[in-house]
C-alpha cells in the first residue's frame, strides 16, 4: 500500500539528538533520513512501512526539552497535518478541533489494524456556503 507522509519535528535545543536522524541508518526500524528545515526537520515517506517505529524511536530520544517536542504528520489523505507531543514520555496525538480521526476496519476481522495511521478529516469542511452560514 503506498501511504505517502509527511513528518515535522520541532523541537528546542534538539539539533544534537536530531542529527543521527539526517542520515540513513540500516539498524532503525524505520528507514528514511530527516533534513533540517529553520527550526525543524521534515521527512518525506513513500510507503507506511517506511515509517513504521518512527514515532516509538522519537519518544525514546533524550530530548532536552521534552516539552517543547511536537510531531507533525500528514498522510496522503489527511485533511490537515495531525499534532503529536510528548506526554508522560509518550508521543501522544493531541485532538484538534473540528477533526476526527478514522481507522479502517480488517473485513475479515472486523479489527482495527493497530499499526494504521487512519485518516484525519476535517469536521468543517466547507459546503460551499461563505463562512458562518
Amino acid at each position: 500500500m503506498s501511504r505517502i507522509a509527511e513528518v515535522i519535528v520541532l523541537a528546542g535545543n534538539a539539533e544534537e539528538i536530531m542529527e543521527p536522524l539526517t542520515r540513513r541508518d540500516p539498524n532503525r526500524q524505520w528507514s528514511g533520513q530527516f533534513t533540517a528545515a529553520g527550526h525543524g526537520w521534515v521527512a518525506e515517506f513513500v510507503r507506511r512501512s517506511s515509517w513504521v517505529g518512527l514515532l516509538e524511536d522519537l519518544e525514546s530520544q533524550p530530548w532536552p526539552s521534552p516539552h517543547s517536542v511536537q510531531v507533525l504528520i500528514h498522510d496522503e489523505e489527511d485533511d490537515c497535518f495531525g499534532l503529536w507531543m510528548m506526554h508522560d514520555g509518550r508521543l501522544v496525538e493531541v485532538p484538534l478541533p473540528r477533526t476526527n480521526r478514522y481507522f479502517w476496519r480488517n473485513h475479515y476481522t472486523g479489527e482495527v489494524d493497530a499499526d494504521c495511521p487512519g485518516i484525519l478529516e476535517r469536521t468543517d469542511k466547507s459546503d460551499g456556503s461563505p463562512e458562518g452560514d
